[in-house]
């Protein structure tokens, strides 16, 4: 069995047709879904980011509460969702002050942190750079689609 986790782009890439990114990012989506030989994950953190972002983008691509809740709740119904426990938090910390990451680098390394939790073979992302600078136990993780 292949575990991936997706990244919050990903997902987002894969629900918003209009993206750059969505003819590269929703077949593999599709593809991990339908393969009975790839598990897939998401961060419950990314849930948050997902909707976040698809309601907020700008019109007329912004997506109502309503709809991102459905597109969310049909495509990711099989995906099992990671949550963090306050311990996996502060380890996220840790990290952040090890490496000296401020802001929202934070976010990434929660992801990142789902990923090492229940240990993925890949964390799929569009966003390497922001995951490999997170340690080489996190860099050899990640895998851009394709």
């Amino acid at each position: 069995m292949v575990k991936i986790l997706f990244d919050t782009n990903i997902i987002v890439a894969s629900l918003s047709r209009d993206h750059q990114m969505y003819s590269v990012c929703k077949p593999f989506l599709d593809q991990a879904r339908a393969d009975p030989a790839t598990e897939c994950f998401i961060s419950a953190h990314s849930l948050a980011e997902v909707y976040s972002t698809l309601t907020r983008m700008p019109p007329p691509y912004r997506t109502s509460p309503t709809v991102a809740n459905k597109l969310l709740t049909e495509n990711l119904a099989s995906f099992t969702k990671v949550s963090l426990t306050a311990e996996d938090y502060q380890t996220v910390i840790e990290k952040m002050v090890q490496l000296n990451i401020s802001g929202g680098g934070i976010y990434d390394a929660i992801i990142a942190q789902a990923a090492l939790k229940i240990n993925v073979d890949s964390l799929l992302t569009l966003n390497v750079k922001h995951f490999i600078r997170l340690g080489s136990e996190v860099a050899r993780l990640v895998q851009l689609p394709s």
